[in-house]
């Protein structure tokens, strides 16, 4: 009787999970249709970007001409990054309803108990930031503990006039 309900529960697993990988399949085509589209500038500049944040068009007004290139400038990039904002929330929305269905599926410590649960280890990944190149937000991170020198000398390695073994003079 007893092999008759594990029977019974596996089946019903195994059918879990595979609901939950039709889940994802439907989840990733919903995701691979998505566009945002974004206007800056008094709705002189139109970008819109696909689910990957890739831009697919960009429309320009018949009155472009009144902004200077650095605005223009300013306005795609603001434009780009809004409608990139917007498709990451409606993935995200797409991405949340999976991960509730998702949630039914019972986690492998559940049955073996000395396994850990993978989805708990994993980690989060860190917000991507939207600075311009050279901003102090795009400095890479110092570890923690690292020794960093700050009364430090420069060195210009690439000085064809400093003395080096590997000279042509030698």
């Amino acid at each position: 009787m007893a092999n008759e309900a594990a029977k019974g529960q596996l089946a019903e697993l195994v059918e879990l999970v595979q609901g939950g990988i039709a889940s994802i399949a439907r989840a990733q085509q919903e995701r691979a249709q998505l566009t945002a589209t974004a206007q800056a500038a008094g709705r002189r500049v139109t970008i819109t970007v696909n689910a990957d944040c890739i831009v697919i068009k960009t429309e320009f007004s018949d009155d472009i001409n009144d902004l200077t290139y650095s605005e223009i400038a300013a306005a795609v990039t603001a434009a780009t990054q809004d409608a990139a904002a917007q498709v990451q929330q409606k993935a995200q929305k797409i991405l949340d309803a999976a991960q509730e269905e998702q949630s039914r599926i019972p986690a492998l410590s559940e049955f073996f108990p000395v396994m850990p649960d993978i989805q708990a280890m994993m980690p989060t990944p860190p917000a991507v930031s939207t600075t311009p190149p050279g901003s102090p937000e795009r400095t890479a991170p110092e570890h923690e503990g690292a020794v960093r020198f700050t009364n430090v000398e420069e060195w210009n390695h690439d000085d064809p006039g400093r003395s080096s073994i590997a000279a042509p003079k030698w």
